[in-house]
């Protein structure tokens, strides 16, 4: 098991799969965030994202819900879903297995 965080998993598989777009929701104390992770960087589109990339998206206390699968590049108007609500136990296994 690794001991990164999951935003940070969540942005090496990106970087991985470039055609790629994760859609994250997840609930940070009573709070849902959503989250577009693309080409290894992540970004809330509910709080604001600082400009620094090496402070994290989402805190270590964060739950991740669900995960949406995209094909890139996002666009919000239509998006292209290959697949929807994965739960985090389940993209986990997938990015061990892809040694992230």
């Amino acid at each position: 098991m690794t001991d990164q965080p999951p935003i940070a998993r969540l942005e090496q598989y990106t970087f991985r799969v470039p055609q790629e777009v994760l859609l994250v929701t997840a609930r940070v104390d009573d709070d849902e965030d959503y989250v577009v992770v693309f080409r290894g960087f992540s970004s809330s589109l509910v709080n604001p994202t600082a400009p620094d990339p090496e402070i994290p998206v989402l805190p270590a206390e964060a739950v991740i819900e669900s995960i949406d699968r995209l094909q890139g590049p996002y666009t919000p108007d239509n998006p292209q879903y290959l697949e929807q609500n994965i739960d985090w136990e389940a993209f986990s296994d997938r990015l061990a297995q892809m040694g992230l």
